[in-house]
């Protein structure tokens, strides 16, 4: 088979019909380049929803959780030890929220090479006292540096610093906070603790995060504030937020710190499962749209190609009576499907570029996220090589159906035809 031959016969069949070659290669290109732009723009959204998740959620969490007593009284009975007992109204056990011995528990987490750092907290449900009203909601007492480092919650104050967190007895409010209660940077906000203690904090900063269910009732102070607030020892400590280098193993690490520390603990993935739900959904979705453009542009290529071959029946009986076999004229056609497919797949490649570029130029503002100021495009080069493989694969297969029919052509029969 004479390669060279091959190709020179291809493409003088490709400028005979150079009106449908171009519709062919326009199908490919433009099935690529939209493949390109509706990849890359769902995964950068993809990529800014699973970021803002990150920001708020840590790799793993522990913490210790309200519970009945596993080993109730009466099971620990040699007498109704192998009997069925129903109990009912159990009253959960009396260990508090304070996880046990928690310092130890930081010092080591932060020795440990997987973890990057780790951020304390205290929660503690107040009420914030306007006149004769109270608002519920939630003070979390945080490690400002450390808190900011791992989750950027920086990211979030639209007023004033996490910085000034650092002075005693300030806080940082919601907008939908601050908005209700008529307060701004400099206010004194009088708050009640669920244990009926007072404290008045001076305010610093103002928090939007863009949730109105989040920015109604969550508000920041340091973390001795909190503890003072609670009147409570500087060990106290509801939380513990751990964030590895190695987010995939979270699920694996949680569990091992959980049967270490004898705490409760829970992963980012499976506190957020409804949303990595959403994030699948929506990367299946753009795959099966690039999938059907591609497929669709595979049709115009067969159906090209197949009425090519009618129309040159003399053509390829004539190739046949000078000599070339059925499996040459095989692969002239396919020949010919290549071509398409690499001039189709190579501008589409281009073109999807520049359809990605100009979407990440478009202005995207919104208040509750002040650090996006366009549409989020993601530019990895995994999906430029998805797009030219896959537009071969098509061009390829719609091509070898017609280049089939043409290597069976019976040369004598269309001779005498003719």
């Amino acid at each position: 088979m004479n390669t060279k031959l091959i190709l020179n016969i291809a493409l003088h069949l490709l400028r005979a019909r150079l009106k449908q070659t171009i519709v062919a290669a326009v199908g490919v290109t433009f099935s690529i380049a939209m493949f390109i732009a509706l990849v890359g723009f769902m995964n950068g959204l993809n990529g800014l929803l699973d970021g803002l998740m990150m920001n708020r959620t840590p790799h793993v969490l522990l913490y210790n959780e309200i519970k009945p007593s596993e080993n109730q009284p009466i099971f620990l009975s040699k007498e109704f030890k192998d009997k069925t007992n129903f109990l009912g109204s159990i009253k959960p056990k009396n260990i508090g929220l304070s996880i046990y011995n928690s310092k130890t528990i930081i010092a080591v987490l932060k020795k440990d090479s997987r973890v990057i750092d780790v951020a304390p907290k205290v929660t503690l449900p107040v009420f914030f006292n306007t006149g004769t009203i109270e608002i519920s909601g939630i003070i979390n007492g945080i490690d400002v540096l450390s808190e900011d480092k791992l989750f950027k919650i920086s990211d979030n104050i639209i007023e004033g610093k996490v910085a000034d967190l650092l002075q005693n007895n300030s806080i940082i409010i919601g907008k939908g906070l601050s908005d209700k209660m008529l307060l701004t940077i400099g206010d004194i906000i009088k708050i009640t603790t669920a244990k009926g203690n007072l404290a008045s904090l001076k305010i610093v900063g103002i928090s939007e995060i863009g949730i109105a269910e989040i920015d109604n009732t969550m508000s920041y102070t340091s973390l001795n504030t909190a503890q003072k607030m609670l009147g409570e020892p500087t060990n106290y400590i509801t939380d513990i937020q751990v964030n590895l280098y190695d987010i995939e193993s979270a699920l694996t690490v949680s569990k091992e710190f959980k049967d270490k520390f004898v705490v409760d603990a829970i992963d980012f993935k499976t506190a957020n499962s409804q949303f990595e739900t959403g994030s699948s959904v929506r990367s299946i979705i753009s795959y099966a749209v690039g999938f059907v453009l591609l497929t669709v542009a595979g049709f115009g290529i067969y159906n090209i190609l197949n009425m090519m071959i009618y129309e040159k029946m003399d053509s390829i009986a004539i190739l046949k009576a000078t000599g070339f076999s059925g499996n040459d004229v095989k692969w002239i056609f396919i020949s010919l499907s290549v071509i398409i497919g690499l001039a189709g797949g190579t501008l589409g490649l281009v073109f999807g570029y520049i359809f990605s570029s100009i979407i990440d130029l478009i202005p995207f503002k919104t208040a509750s996220l002040p650090t996006v100021t366009t549409y989020p495009i993601d530019y990895n080069p995994i999906y430029y090589v998805i797009g030219i493989v896959f537009a071969l694969f098509t061009t390829i297969i719609a091509g070898l159906f017609p280049a089939l029919k043409a290597s069976k052509v019976d040369p004598v029969s269309i001779i005498r035809g003719k």
